[in-house]
């Protein structure tokens, strides 16, 4: 498993600021958390999901090809991290 964040600049207040993502080894996301702007959380996996939320039907690109994409700045984090925020997905 890879965890990675995101964090996507804009101004748009009915869209994420924060996207964390769990991928397995061919980059699919197995499960997924959103952090909107009025710090609302959003989450999905094969067996739950808020409203707006949903995982990628195809791999995500590598962290250097998003970050290639100046309104998103992307990172590598630790499992723990990704467990922390998940861990909140129903707050």
């Amino acid at each position: 498993m890879k965890y990675i964040k995101i964090k996507w600049i804009h101004t748009f207040d009915d869209e994420p600021v924060w996207l964390y993502s769990e991928l397995d080894d061919e980059g699919r996301e197995t499960r997924k958390v959103e952090v909107f702007p009025d710090q609302t959380i959003g989450f999905a996996s094969s067996t739950e999901k808020t409203e707006k939320t949903f995982l990628a039907f195809e791999p995500l690109p590598s962290v250097d090809e998003i970050a290639a994409d100046p309104q998103f700045e992307p990172e590598e984090i630790s499992r723990l991290e990704f467990k922390e925020i998940w861990a909140r997905r129903h707050d």
